[in-house]
């Protein structure tokens, strides 16, 4: 594939916060390696990194495949993320779903058709 993705950032307004929500969502290995800045391990070949910048808010939108929207969407409200959209499928056959994480982060997940 190219192009694929190889890291990405979330970068907000309160680090530590970022750092529980996703490694209690998604199982995610989260390592600090300087103040504001950790470095994000997958389990897959893409990774990247979560930070705090107190002069500007940005964000990133990815998104991230999980075996059952509908838990994923259930765990993510549980720990203080909110439904954007879906979930709705898509003509590959997958679901797709969008939420926001505790510091408005648009972030999808997507769910790959059943193979036959």
């Amino acid at each position: 594939m190219p192009n694929p993705v190889l890291h990405f950032e979330i970068i907000g307004e309160n680090q530590q916060l970022l750092n529980n929500f996703y490694s209690g969502v998604f199982d995610w290995r989260i390592d600090p390696i300087m103040d504001e800045y950790s470095l994000v391990k997958t389990g897959s070949g893409s990774g990247g990194g979560i930070g705090a910048m107190k002069e500007a808010r940005r964000h990133v939108t990815f998104y991230v495949e999980v075996a059952d929207v509908a838990a994923a969407l259930a765990l993510i409200e549980s720990k203080g993320g909110k439904l954007a959209f879906g979930p709705h499928p898509v003509p590959t056959g997958a679901i797709i779903a969008g939420f926001t994480d505790p510091e408005g982060h648009l972030v999808g997940l997507v769910q790959q058709p059943v193979k036959q």
